[in-house]
């Protein structure tokens, strides 16, 4: 959630010419954040491991040559892992190999409309969903990592297979931990909360997940994780085995898997092909949009190009085997961190990972799957964190709503129904307060010029998600040169969403050198005194 109306472009460090040392060095270190992430989501996934790291190669490589976007990162994201494991059990029926190979032809079905929808410039599509329900689908996507990957981080098996089922047997898991392999998750957990908390710059550059990793393998190796075999400790024998380890092919031509069709024209086939769109889409959008505002030389991203290359890669990647993949913001921040300038670190980050699987296999197989486990727990626990619900609750109550139902739903049936039936909280709030069904959509307004060299847009009906996109669209269609001043006095109605895209929209207009000013907000009643609150007329008595 954002905390402020009056938000002007960052002043950060002044821009420049990219530097290819700077993109080198950039694509260099966030290729180590990569590596382990993409192994522990494609094994989060019910992938083999070498499908995250195919999916980071094609959209490093790829990615980079598609997209004008400067800096972001393209690769396989936490945020889609309960949409791939749930396709891959649901259409293998039992059958995991089968489950994979058919998920792969959905992902390559879901990447053509991908491809299709940046073609007719849909970039702005994930504007149209309310901002309290997408952040409320992110938390339920954290919740789920952490449900699903703590008991992996403690060495524990579970029963369960839902959300909510899972996260009722964590105590149990707790109770009945596995000592050395707890061991190695827990202190992989604890290095990625501490390290960012060192003030110490020089250390703090230091890539976590890769640290993590340098725990970890030493560790592995110390308990002999490589060789079958029982500990007693405390009362009680315990097992490990190489199971707990990750596994790769010995030749990277032997790991190119094909996908199969043959669920595509199922009911479960499409709905997944809607799910893998949707959700990813979305991520891909927010993510882009995003790392604009950390970018110091201020550019912004085509969308809709960036949408493209997405998809593009996606369907590449599924051909050979590869997860799904976006616009990824945990390595795109990182790639900023490090001092990336161009798209081109992006390319020199997927022919690292590239070289890395290539010349270290061995290496890469003495991973304990318990560290990268506490890199996916981090990355929930930063999802669904309580300063999420928090932010929500300072919005106002209608948010909160919005939020949890969005949350509660989709951890009780999938991420789609989820962020509709929160869509539909939002529009039901609306209803109650008294804003006509009419005036979901089409949106009222009029259009003058109060000066030569700037327009005048008055809204007077509705300002909601529903119709925040035809808004967006004509102040948009102001030419370069004018300014436009909002007037929003006459609203009967304005929206947490719309105030909140108005904010990102003035930075927008702000790099086109245009102003966007907005006036009579002070004449609306907001729902808290959170400055991007609902506003409504104040109703006669």
């Amino acid at each position: 959630m954002v905390e402020s109306t009056a938000h002007p472009p960052t002043q950060l460090s002044a821009g420049g010419p990219p530097r290819k040392g700077s993109d080198v060095m950039a694509g260099a270190l966030v290729s180590l954040i990569a590596l382990p992430l993409c192994l522990g989501i494609a094994m989060a996934s019910g992938f083999p491991p070498i499908a995250g790291i195919w999916a980071a190669i094609v959209g490093g490589v790829v990615g980079s040559l598609l997209s004008k976007s400067p800096l972001t990162i393209k690769g396989p994201a936490a945020g889609l892992i309960i949409i791939v494991v749930s396709c891959v059990q649901e259409l293998g029926r039992g059958d995991p190999v089968l489950g994979y190979r058919l998920t792969l032809g959905v992902c390559v079905v879901a990447g053509c409309i991908q491809l299709l929808l940046g073609l007719a410039r849909a970039g702005s599509l994930g504007d149209f969903f309310p901002v309290s329900a997408v952040h409320g689908m992110l938390a339920a996507i954290g919740i789920t990592i952490v449900a699903k990957q703590g008991h992996t981080l403690l060495g524990v098996v579970p029963s369960g297979t839902s959300p909510l089922a899972l996260l009722a047997e964590i105590p149990h898991s707790l109770w009945n931990l596995n000592p050395e392999v707890a061991t190695i998750g827990l202190c992989g957990l604890a290095i990625l909360f501490v390290l960012p908390r060192i003030k110490n710059s020089t250390v703090r550059r230091i890539p976590a997940p890769m640290l993590v990793l340098c725990m970890a393998v030493p560790l592995a190796t110390w308990f002999d994780l490589e060789h079958r075999h029982s500990y007693h400790l405390f009362s009680h024998d315990y097992l490990v085995s190489p199971s707990l380890l990750v596994r790769l092919p010995a030749h990277l031509a032997s790991a190119i898997v094909f996908p199969d069709f043959g669920a595509v024209g199922s009911w479960a086939g499409a709905k997944y092909v809607l799910m893998f769109t949707f959700v990813g889409t979305l991520e891909s959008l927010l993510s882009a949009k995003a790392i604009d505002h950390l970018d110091p030389q201020q550019r912004r991203t085509d969308l809709s190009r960036d949408l493209l290359a997405v998809g593009v890669g996606n369907v590449l990647s599924a051909c050979i085997g590869g997860l799904p993949m976006i616009s990824e913001i945990v390595r795109s921040s990182a790639n900023v961190h490090y001092g990336a300038r161009s798209r081109w670190s992006n390319f020199v980050h997927g022919i690292c990972l590239l070289l890395m699987v290539s010349a270290l296999p061995w290496l890469l197989q003495k991973v304990p799957l318990a560290a990268l486990a506490a890199l996916l727990v981090y990355a929930g626990i930063q999802l669904a964190s309580p300063r999420s619900f928090a932010a929500a609750y300072r919005v106002g109550t209608d948010q909160l709503a919005v939020f949890v139902v969005t949350v509660v739903a989709t951890l009780a049936t999938d991420l789609l129904v989820g962020v509709l039936l929160g869509l539909l909280t939002e529009a039901v709030w609306h209803l109650v307060a008294g804003v006509p069904l009419r005036s979901f959509f089409p949106v009222r307004m009029t259009i003058g010029h109060a000066q030569a060299d700037r327009v005048q847009l008055t809204v007077q009906g509705a300002a909601l998600f529903s119709n925040w996109l035809p808004l967006r669209k004509r102040i948009l269609a102001v030419r370069q040169g004018q300014d436009l001043s909002l007037d929003l006095e006459q609203a009967v109605v304005v929206d947490h969403s719309v105030l909140t895209q108005i904010r990102d929209l003035t930075e927008q207009l702000h790099q086109r050198g245009q102003t966007l000013t907005v006036r009579g907000l002070d004449k609306l009643v907001a729902s808290t005194a959170h400055p991007l609150a609902t506003r409504r007329q104040i109703r006669a008595a």
